[in-house]
């Protein structure tokens, strides 16, 4: 049985985020044989509750009332000056029209 080399660096670089202590501290941990990654489980069938409360949906998140799409027609001044504002201009645009609109 020939064991499996994972790759990765086999001494010691600084600037890496880790400090020596930290390097000997886990270089004593042998290299995985092929039996080792036969009895290898799934983290999320180890650890269920634990995989669950970190799982991330794809997407944007839900809300409450979602936005509509419209195609609206603005004079080019209005939108110069509010993507002149940054990022997040369109956001700013819908709260310009909804205090117009006295919501």
């Amino acid at each position: 049985m020939t064991s499996r080399k994972i790759e990765g660096q086999a001494e010691f670089r600084e600037g890496r985020g880790y400090s020596k202590q930290d390097w000997d501290d886990v270089s004593d941990n042998p290299e995985w044989t092929e039996e080792d990654f036969k009895n290898a489980r799934p983290f999320a069938e180890v650890f269920p509750e634990l995989a669950e409360s970190i799982r991330r949906s794809r997407g944007r998140p839900a809300v409450e009332m979602p936005k509509r799409q419209i195609s609206l027609r603005l004079d080019p001044d209005v939108i110069d000056a509010f993507k002149a504002t940054g990022k997040g201009w369109q956001g700013r645009i819908n709260d310009a029209l909804r205090k117009a609109a006295k919501l």
